[in-house]
């Protein structure tokens, strides 16, 4: 469906061993030095969510199906990416696919882990990243400025309608600032997308620090944490060292026991992974009965057809009408039919927006 995250950063700083361990798998290999990823490698992992669970113990489902999220493992970029240094065209190419930038940050001081830039500071390795890729917008839009411009001086609707955005966004890229910090109305919203930029897309700061500063950070994460507040983005402290380690355990008892050790009520992991859902503007509805309590995934303000439409396309082509309980009532109603005996239940159109925790079942006709 698209759902998916590129984990992005220099070489060296953790990204495929964060990888390794949110896929459960050495699919990625994580070696010490630079470009060891050389294809995106790409994992499914499913997004923790306890409401899940609870559904389906209520209904006594035989299956329990989460819903999923997508990383992507990028190559390393280094400084001149934009001008084809490194994997910089790879780079750049793979990155472009992807819907929101887990941009992964060295914070931890190692003399056994070499750093491209040979000294670790979170907020230059940051800032060489978002140059690169701002330089990789503004080359873009500099090959496309002139024939819009030219378009528009010809009486084109389209590109009278483009020009302004166009010109916006370059401004902001020349004076050094990404695009998605550039205004537009909900009108000019569509045109923006269509622009494609990289720094238009989301970025979520993962800290990777080392195990003593896993549960409060250090100094350098607490630097990143005021990057990220300042910017608006978002921000996640992980240790990738524990990861790994979690990821090797067999049992849940196991992995919980060892993260009480270490004084974390859960894994950095599973902040990654809800981080990424949010950073892409994504909620949860839910479908149950005998057979399965399954979490799916929509866009936030989406209506009930098009949820309807991420189970099958018929349902959303035939869409009748959605009988939709909050999960709330669901749980204190103990189920469907207390639900319905309580009035809880409610008869949704074509028009209504699907609300976070939803339990839906949807009628239609073919």
């Amino acid at each position: 469906m698209g759902f998916n995250c590129g984990i992005v950063g220099l070489p060296n700083v953790g990204k495929s061993t964060l990888f390794n361990a949110l896929t459960d798998t050495a699919a990625a290999e994580a070696a010490n030095y630079p470009f060891c990823t050389i294809e995106p490698n790409v994992g499914r992992v499913a997004v923790p969510d306890t409401r899940l669970r609870e559904v389906f113990t209520i209904t006594g489902s035989a299956q329990e199906v989460p819903t999923y999220l997508e990383f992507v493992d990028i190559a390393g970029l280094v400084r001149g990416a934009s001008q084809g240094e490194g994997l910089g065209n790879q780079f750049l190419g793979h990155i472009r696919s992807v819907a929101a930038i887990v941009h992964v940050l060295r914070c931890f001081d190692d003399g056994n882990v070499t750093h491209v830039e040979e000294t670790v500071d979170p907020i230059r390795d940051a800032e060489t990243v978002e140059t690169e890729l701002m330089l990789a917008d503004l080359e873009s839009l500099e090959r496309r400025i002139e024939p819009l411009e030219k378009r528009a001086t010809s009486g084109d609707k389209e590109a009278k309608a483009s020009l302004p955005v166009m010109q916006r966004t370059l401004a902001a890229l020349r004076d050094g600032k990404p695009a998605r910090t550039v205004e537009r109305s909900d009108d000019e919203a569509p045109i923006f997308r269509s622009l494609q930029l990289i720094t238009a897309k989301p970025v979520l700061y993962v800290c990777n620090v080392d195990e003593d500063s896993a549960a409060t950070g250090n100094e350098f994460s607490a630097r990143v944490a005021a990057m990220a507040e300042e910017t608006g983005q978002g921000y996640v402290l992980i240790s990738a060292a524990i990861e790994a380690e979690v990821a090797e355990l067999e049992t849940e008892d196991e992995k919980a026991e060892y993260l009480e050790s270490l004084g974390l009520a859960e894994t950095g992991l599973a902040r990654v992974i809800r981080a990424g859902y949010a950073l892409l503007d994504l909620v949860t509805f839910f479908t149950t009965g005998p057979n399965e309590s399954r979490a799916w995934t929509v866009r936030r303000g989406s209506k009930a057809p098009q949820a309807a439409g991420t189970i099958h396309t018929d349902f959303q082509k035939g869409f009748i009408r959605a009988e939709t309980i909050a999960y709330d009532d669901f749980v204190a109603c103990q189920g469907e039919q207390g639900a319905k005996d309580s009035g809880k239940m409610r008869l949704e159109g074509k028009e209504y927006t699907v609300q976070d925790g939803d339990i839906m079942l949807f009628r239609f006709n073919v």
